[in-house]
């Protein structure tokens, strides 16, 4: 196709100049070697899901539904074999009753720890809403945290470089010290992704001196980013969002836990009751949906990883302090940008919302979101509503003003979010025209 008639629709449709088009080709022509390594990561992670499907014999009769108690659910139990299988864990429990993210690391931490035991982070401070339900700094004080049923928290922050800071959390660990909390992804923070041979890095130095600490990692947006991981290389438990990588953006709801059996059996009871834990559970229909999402996420994690990379270039080639750097190593899908005024986070999400396929007549603005404690503005035109798999960006209104930018189901799609950005920007004032020319 000819590239004068892509750039004639999109100034027609969307109002893009060339000279932002340009930018952004021009961006993308240097990071071609980034590119690739994605498409080929996606490949193996492809043939993997693949293995592990003909494994448990997938076959149409998993795809049927089941109701009320949902008990001998064919398709949930391969569900759970497949997910388990490659992401290399003993077992997983995947479902639909589990809300989120954040609703999954709950399982996780009320089904292990008990009144007594410390639960301590080792990644320094943990993402907003995990917070809160720790009670971490007295949020939602007698409301059922993990601090007001006794469990301790502490926590202990990355070195300089991004690295855990072995000789501190060697010498924290004690024999109260039931849980140690990875958060592998950079939530609300100006920090890379923690990397997976880091987490094996730490794990096998604690398990070398404290074997019967659970390891647990946070590892929303970080599948399929590297070719195992976080329980393949070390750690006991992990759990994450099926309305971020792994659901492909298909799943419209759901979240999983993963790793050592008795663990996870834990969340199910903590999901359900004890006695009953993973044995119910009505599918209600949603398994050939879970399961066609984890076919095709390893090729959609790689279409928001490339643009993600893309998106860094062009800020960078603007002059703003981007994370990770273009060639970073990048352990989680998430792509930060620090914009440095308020008003500039509300322009670049607002471009966001406007290449959405859903709502883009909607203007995101600030407002108080339960779990945080500034105002935070979302752009997310989503198919699945609040799925950050799909194109999106985020800010909390605090300084120094970093937008995070993450997903997008196809490149082209991010690429146009991308381009709106930078033309709102352009319009608004906050890129002079003449930077678009630094590449020439």
């Amino acid at each position: 196709m000819n590239d004068t008639l892509i750039e004639s629709y999109l100034a027609e449709n969307f109002h893009i100049s060339k000279e932002v088009i340009d930018f952004v080709e021009k961006s993308e022509a240097k990071i071609s070697d980034r590119m690739a390594h994605w498409n080929r990561l996606a490949e193996y992670h492809q043939f993997k899901v693949i293995q592990a499907m003909q494994k448990v014999g997938l076959s149409d009769r998993h795809f049927h539904p089941t109701t009320g108690y949902g008990y001998d659910d064919e398709g949930r139990e391969a569900t759970e074999k497949i997910f388990a299988d490659v992401f290399g864990c003993e077992a997983a429990l995947v479902r639909p009753q589990i809300t989120c993210g954040t609703h999954a690391i709950s399982l996780c931490l009320y089904g292990v720890l008990r009144p007594g035991d410390e639960l301590l982070s080792i990644s320094g401070d943990p993402y907003d809403t995990v917070r809160t339900f720790i009670g971490a700094k007295g949020e939602e004080k007698g409301k059922g945290t993990l601090t007001d049923l006794g469990v301790i928290f502490n926590q202990i922050e990355l070195m300089a470089d991004g690295i855990f800071d072995t000789e501190k959390i060697m010498n924290a660990i004690s024999e109260k010290t039931k849980m140690v909390y990875i958060q592998r992804s950079t939530g609300y923070s100006w920090r890379k992704a923690i990397t997976l041979s880091e987490i094996q890095r730490i794990c096998t130095a604690i398990k070398a001196k404290w074997p019967k600490v659970v390891i647990f990692v946070d590892n929303c947006y970080g599948e399929f980013l590297d070719e195992k991981e976080p329980v393949a290389v070390g750690a006991d438990l992990m759990a994450g969002s099926l309305i971020k990588n792994p659901g492909g953006g298909l799943a419209p709801t759901g979240g999983y836990t993963a790793g050592r059996a008795d663990l996870v059996q834990l969340c199910a009871n903590r999901l359900a009751a004890p006695g009953i834990g993973g044995e119910t559970g009505a599918t209600l229909g949603i398994t050939r949906t879970f399961l066609q999402g984890f076919f095709q996420a390893p090729y959609i994690v790689s279409q928001a990883m490339k643009t993600a990379i893309l998106v860094g270039a062009v800020y960078k080639n603007l002059g703003y302090p981007v994370c990770p750097d273009v060639d970073d190593y990048r352990s989680d899908i998430i792509q930060s940008i620090r914009l440095g005024d308020p008003k500039a986070v509300e322009v670049f999400c607002q471009a966001v919302q406007k290449a959405a396929p859903v709502d883009s007549f909607v203007t995101p603005v600030p407002w108080d979101m339960p779990g945080y404690d500034v105002p935070v503005i979302m752009a997310a035109g989503a198919f699945i509503q609040g799925s950050s798999i799909e194109l999106s960006a985020d800010a909390p209104m605090r300084e120094p003003y970093i937008v995070y930018f993450q997903g997008g189901l196809t490149h082209a799609h991010g690429k146009l979010g991308l381009m709106l950005s930078l033309q709102q920007l352009v319009d608004a004032g906050f890129v002079k025209p003449e930077k678009l020319h630094a590449l020439d």
